[in-house]
């Protein structure tokens, strides 16, 4: 099945030459090499008319020419075979010929013989499907029209029953290749080409659509074929043709078929009061009509129709954004690929656009504004880059634009989003974080193509709004290596190939071991160590880093399981918990479960968490920490004064420690340090209550600076490494 602007085409063996002609006569084939016996027989049969029809005759006198008439006319009803002719078994031979190499399955033989001799045995009849064995001299006029009689007759009912046959496979077939077309002006181009075929004509006449059953006579012709192809996209009431629109007319009146000489109507529904009629008209009269076949075409092609208009529904939800009517992802990523199966991707690119701060604007002005504003935005993207681009809604708040390099630029871009939206009348500045790709050189597929885009988006967002960054291989490289990371990191996790070390914190004033923190590694077969800097960010992208922590928090509560069984003093210990893994719905439920798991008491384990996911300001975080400190567990806040700090959610916050980054640790050590800003977080965390760590002292100098200034305990190199737990065992038994 062809598509596109063409009618469709049926392919198959079933053409009007196959289908039989009910008021042709009936041709009998005569082979004999005896020139009297075809004379005789025709003579016989000449004036005789079988089932209201005339015979013709075809004559030959050898197989071969037998054959080639066959060739030549399919249609034969009936074969009078003389056995023996060029060779005492031709007629035999000729027979498998007819069955097995020409293929005719309907045809009736009359095998005939002077010579009884040669008569063929009852298995070769009944293999090879012969309708009557005779001698020529007990064929009388009578006995010879009597088995000619019976021979039409079969020959009939087989026709008709492989023409019926015929006809369903088609019907079948027709419905199948409907499925793949692409719309209602498709599927009425297929209609007209199928139902010729059925009829065994030439595709001529048109299909009309009528959306208002109460005034079915205002239909539009939405398919047309031969002469009547000019009436393509015309209403019905401007076609100039009285017989023709009187038929259409009566067609959607009565919902009936109209079977007249030349012409047939059919009628058949749609959806939502749709309906259709098709008129096809032939040159020469129209062959008898099959009424059942009809019927059968009919329900199938109205089961068809509605199922071709609910799939072009489906096909333009799957397609299309309905809030902006623009194409959508899958839209774009099929516009790509198309590009690119045509050798057409050179000199173009793909830009996503994402609408930075679209979140914030939505839940403060509502969702009502935010759909407005994404309408502006829509609507300022496609008149302002013109139809040679494809502009789509490839996510929420993120619009993708195919077209040439030159206008998908961050120039134009940024241009069109230099003058304020006014989505509910007044002004709304945006701007958008642009990722860009070029298509000329790319090797991989559309959906690659915007995950590729995607990634440039991220780098531009990193580096703030309004920012954009073009995909380039740097950027495939370092994707493929974080890849491949991701990959080994899970490969580590799955085979325990990860362990956690642990760095004592003591007490200054008086240098007593009071806890641990437990920090996680991952060697690598070359027994070196990847950093937790490098590792830790992708198990956070990735989601992993939920599995990591919980392993971890799990871990770390064994080890002091272990420090009690010794009888050693009690630790603290203190364990990072990622924002991610911290705003997971079930972190309290892994927290209770590990606790009750270990049989660990609450108060012995402290959480730290980022300056970055305490000063969120959001609500669930501060509830997630006050559901912490129900349970006893101690709150530090980790890498103080590297962030945006805000002293406000000291205050507000259930935090008891604080752990001074040791960025701010490490000038302690200059001759002359710089003491500012050590001193004045010490003094403020214990003005609020707070306990002070200081992270990353590494000499005693260090430590009696800090001593002097208040600083509550230490962590670093000082005391020890980060150490496995035997060691840690060790350590703890000497101390």
């Amino acid at each position: 099945m062809a598509t596109g602007g063409e009618l469709v085409e049926f392919y198959g063996d079933d053409t009007a030459a196959n289908a039989p002609d009910y008021a042709a006569p009936w041709k009998i084939l005569i082979v004999d090499d005896d020139q009297d016996v075809h004379r005789s027989t025709e003579l016989a049969l000449r004036a005789s008319r079988i089932l209201e029809r005339p015979l013709a005759f075809l004559h030959a006198a050898t197989s071969h020419e037998a054959v080639a008439l066959l060739r030549e006319h399919p249609d034969v009803a009936v074969i009078l075979l003389d056995v023996v002719m060029e060779r005492e078994d031709a007629g035999l031979a000729m027979v498998r010929v007819v069955r097995e190499v020409l293929g005719l399955a309907e045809v009736r033989i009359i095998l005939r013989t002077g010579q009884p001799g040669y008569a063929p045995e009852i298995e070769t009849i009944c293999h090879y499907d012969i309708n009557d064995y005779k001698t020529k001299s007990e064929l009388t006029r009578t006995k010879l029209l009597t088995a000619m009689i019976a021979a039409v007759r079969s020959f009939d009912q087989l026709s008709r029953l492989q023409h019926s046959r015929r006809g369903l496979k088609q019907i079948v077939n027709a419905c199948n290749d409907f499925i793949s077309l692409q719309g209602i002006t498709e599927f009425s181009e297929g209609v007209l080409t199928q139902l010729a075929a059925l009829m065994g004509i030439a595709p001529a006449g048109l299909v009309c659509a009528s959306a208002n059953r109460a005034q079915p006579g205002n239909g539009l012709v939405i398919a047309a074929a031969g002469r009547c192809a000019g009436f393509l996209n015309r209403p019905l009431s401007e076609i100039d043709d009285p017989q023709l629109v009187a038929s259409l007319r009566r067609s959607f009146d009565t919902g009936a078929r109209q079977i007249g000489p030349r012409h047939l109507t059919l009628h058949f529904s749609g959806r939502q009061g749709r309906s259709f009629a098709v008129y096809l008209e032939s040159a020469a009269p129209l062959r008898h009509v099959d009424e059942q076949l009809l019927e059968v075409f009919c329900s199938n092609i109205a089961i068809c129709c509605e199922n071709v208009e609910l799939v072009a529904e489906l096909r333009e939800h799957a397609f299309t954004d309905r809030l902006l009517r623009l194409p959508n992802r899958l839209a774009l990523i099929h516009r790509i690929d198309t590009l690119r199966s045509a050798g057409q991707q050179a000199g173009k690119a793909v830009a996503l656009l994402d609408v930075d701060q679209f979140s914030e604007a939505n839940d403060m002005f509502g969702h009502a504004y935010g759909d407005a504003l994404l309408q502006a935005i829509s609507a300022r993207l496609v008149d302002g880059l013109g139809a040679h681009c494809v502009v789509a809604r490839v996510a929420g708040d993120v619009f993708g634009v195919l077209g040439d390099e030159a206008q998908v630029r961050p120039e134009v871009l940024r241009q069109l989003f230099a003058q304020p939206f006014a989505p509910a009348g007044t002004d709304h500045m945006v701007s958008a974080s642009i990722g860009l790709v070029r298509l000329t050189g790319y090797g991989g597929s559309g959906a690659d193509l915007l995950k590729d885009a995607s990634i440039a988006i991220k780098r531009a967002k990193a580096a703030g709004q309004g920012q954009v960054v073009y995909f380039t291989d740097t950027i495939a490289h370092e994707t493929r290596h974080r890849t491949r990371l991701l990959a080994d990191l899970r490969h580590a996790f799955q085979f325990e190939r990860l362990y956690m070390a642990f760095q004592p914190q003591v007490e200054l004033a008086s240098g007593r071991i009071v806890g641990v923190e437990a920090l996680m590694r991952w060697p690598t077969s070359e027994e070196s160590l990847v950093s937790p800097e490098v590792f830790i960010p992708v198990a956070e992208q990735s989601g992993l880093i939920v599995n990591l922590g919980e392993w971890g928090l799990r871990a770390a509560l064994q080890m002091l399981q272990q420090v009690q069984a010794q009888g050693l003093p009690p630790l603290r210990m203190a364990v990072n918990v990622s924002p991610v893994q911290f705003r997971h719905p079930a972190f309290l439920e892994v927290l209770d479960r590990a606790l009750r798991d270990h049989a660990t008491p609450a108060q012995a384990l402290e959480l730290e968490i980022t300056e970055s996911v305490a000063m969120t300001g959001s609500s669930a975080i501060e509830r997630a920490l006050h559901e912490v400190k129900a349970r006893a567990v101690a709150v530090a806040i980790d890498d103080f004064g590297t962030g945006y700090s805000s002293l406000s959610y000291l205050d507000r916050l259930p935090v008891d420690r604080i752990k001074i980054d040791k960025a701010f640790i490490r000038p302690l050590g200059a001759p002359q340090p710089d003491t500012r800003i050590v001193e004045m977080v010490i003094a403020l965390s214990h003005k609020l209550g707070l306990k002070v760590i200081a992270e990353g002292v590494e000499t005693q100098a260090q430590a009696e600076l800090l001593r002097g200034l208040g600083c509550d305990e230490a962590q670093g190199y000082l005391w020890g490494k980060p150490m496995t737990g035997e060691a840690l065992l060790r350590l703890l038994a000497e101390r």
